[in-house]
């Protein structure tokens, strides 16, 4: 499935076009948005990135999308959802987010999480939405509570993909069920 496109009051999340690469990178590379996600990621590593979420979209029919302000048509970040990789998520309908600094404290990011969780209950049959970040990240957090998502501490893990020493390694797991979602 391709051709995606979540339009909400601001936004849209879309298919990714290789004119995305470069401003992705900008926002992968910036140490403000990285601090609390992992180290700044190298163009190629953009590039093989978003070569991931094109296979995902094709295969699975969703990946975390690119964002795109309306007003403007930047691109200014990702979200979606994909298959959860690591811990409790693994396998299960993980509602993810990145934007650039600039774009922080304007309800981008819950705007377009609020979307791909629409799109998440309108489309797949999975019973929950789930969503994960490093303990520190108090923002992407306030966006999972402000989407009604509430906070699993039993489901709380080391990422595996995280060295051990890093301060990053600790996750904290949020979920909403369908049927709250639909409820709220």
């Amino acid at each position: 499935m391709t051709g995606i496109r979540i339009e909400t009051e601001r936004l849209v999340l879309r298919d990714w076009r290789e004119a995305d690469t470069a401003p992705f990178h900008a926002i992968c590379s910036d140490p403000v948005v990285m601090a609390t996600l992992g180290p700044l990621m190298s163009r190629a590593q953009v590039a093989t990135r978003l070569a991931q979420m094109q296979a995902m979209q094709t295969e699975l029919g969703h990946c975390f999308w690119a964002l795109e302000r309306q007003s403007d048509a930047r691109l200014i970040g990702w979200c979606g959802v994909i298959r959860g990789t690591a811990g409790p998520v693994n396998g299960k309908a993980e509602l993810g987010w990145r934007l650039a600094s600039d774009c922080w404290g304007h309800g981008y990011a819950s705007e377009a999480a609020h979307g791909a969780a629409d799109w998440v209950f309108a489309n797949l049959p999975d019973d929950a939405a789930w969503a994960i970040t490093t303990v520190e990240n108090r923002a992407s957090r306030a966006v999972m509570e402000r989407l009604g998502m509430i906070h699993q501490p039993a489901l709380d893990f080391d990422h595996p993909s995280v060295p051990a020493d890093d301060p990053l390694l600790r996750h904290v797991t949020y979920r909403i069920a369908r049927s709250e979602w639909l409820n709220r």
